[in-house]
């Protein structure tokens, strides 16, 4: 499966150590800084879904525009569907965390491209599908979700006594949940499959006390996110495959089998950065800025897994981007020499 639990020597783990903060930011120069820069009197709004994991990705974003010269303002925080057609209409700037093709619908809905900006990938290759502890797996010979047919199979997973599986799903609003309600019916779940929703952290958290407890899990979870450094795929956990391709909307009768032949019900999706396109086109700058940036999915991983660890304010996650940013300044300060040359006429 497409997932690698972060290292303890990844960049951003270093970096974290050594205590890299803003001071390293503030010291570096770009050259031409002198005049003008492109983004000065230009206000930006940036938008965010309810998952606090997502301030990271965006606050590097905001950062640069900053070094652009914008004028950011602070995060407003609105759920995927709204942010689209916010963003479509012109009523904010732009959203660090579009999942494409998880978001394929909202895009389309809010006006594809003829009303949003989406060049470049900002996080490539994540992940995401159902999983049960390892140890349930091996004893009951369980690697396929359509095993949950069996009424015997899912009672294993019944949490709230009603003989049916519980499944820890997504948030409503957040693409995946159409998803796997679009699976459930596919694959004959229905009967003997409840899909839990509500608010996610509170869902899995209540998922690994269980697991904690010893007892069966069953649950929906993507990458990056810190769930994986926590329950890890191969030695806490598996993945599930599923009986064969199913997704709603756009993404009807696309293949989700990977490479090596497991079909894990979704393809690997890419995180964009989506904005408004008559914005866009009216800063190219800004543009370019959201066209070139990179964020490696393992980086994410690992400050989320810091958020998880205690290290969640807003302080320490301004604190993670700056030493992010410090560890990689010569590749920041690339991505803002190319934005300033795509302002100039």
């Amino acid at each position: 499966m497409p997932f690698n639990a972060t290292s303890s020597g990844t960049p951003l783990t270093r970096a974290l150590r050594t205590g890299i903060v803003a001071a390293a930011l503030a010291a570096a120069g770009t050259a031409g800084f002198a005049a003008d820069l492109p983004g000065k009197g230009v206000k930006v709004q940036p938008l965010k879904s309810s998952i606090a994991e997502e301030t990271f990705q965006t606050l590097l974003v905001m950062k640069g525009l900053e070094k652009l010269g914008y004028d950011v303002q602070q995060i407003k925080e609105v759920e995927y569907p709204t942010a689209h057609i916010a963003l479509a209409n012109g009523d904010a700037t732009f959203m660090a965390d579009h999942w494409n093709p998880l978001h394929a619908d909202y895009y389309k809905n809010a006006g594809g491209d003829a009303k949003l900006y989406r060049k470049g990938i900002f996080s490539a290759n994540a992940a995401q599908g159902y999983l049960i502890d390892k140890k349930t797996a091996d004893e009951h010979k369980i690697t396929n979700i359509g095993q949950l047919k069996d009424p015997k199979i899912a009672a294993l997973f019944d949490a709230d006594g009603d003989g049916k599986a519980d499944l820890t799903g997504c948030t409503p609003g957040w693409g995946c949940e159409a998803m796997i309600e679009h699976q459930l019916t596919a694959y004959k779940l229905r009967d003997t499959v409840t899909h839990k929703q509500g608010t996610y952290s509170a869902l899995i958290a209540d998922t690994i006390t269980r697991y904690k407890a010893g007892k069966p899990i069953l649950y929906y979870t993507w990458t990056p996110y810190w769930v994986s450094n926590v329950l890890k795929p191969g030695k806490d956990v598996v993945w599930l495959e599923v009986p064969f391709s199913a997704l709603p909307g756009e993404q009807s009768g696309t293949d989700t089998k990977l490479a090596n032949g497991k079909n894990y019900g979704f393809i690997a999706n890419h995180q964009q950065i989506v904005a408004n396109r008559a914005w866009a086109e009216k800063n190219p700058a800004a543009a370019k800025f959201f066209e070139v940036v990179k964020l490696p999915v393992g980086d994410i991983n690992a400050q989320n897994f810091l958020m998880s660890q205690g290290q969640n304010s807003q302080a320490d996650i301004e604190r993670h981007t700056n030493a992010w940013i410090g560890a990689h300044q010569k590749l920041f300060d690339g991505w803002i020499d190319q934005a300033m040359a795509a302002a100039k006429p």
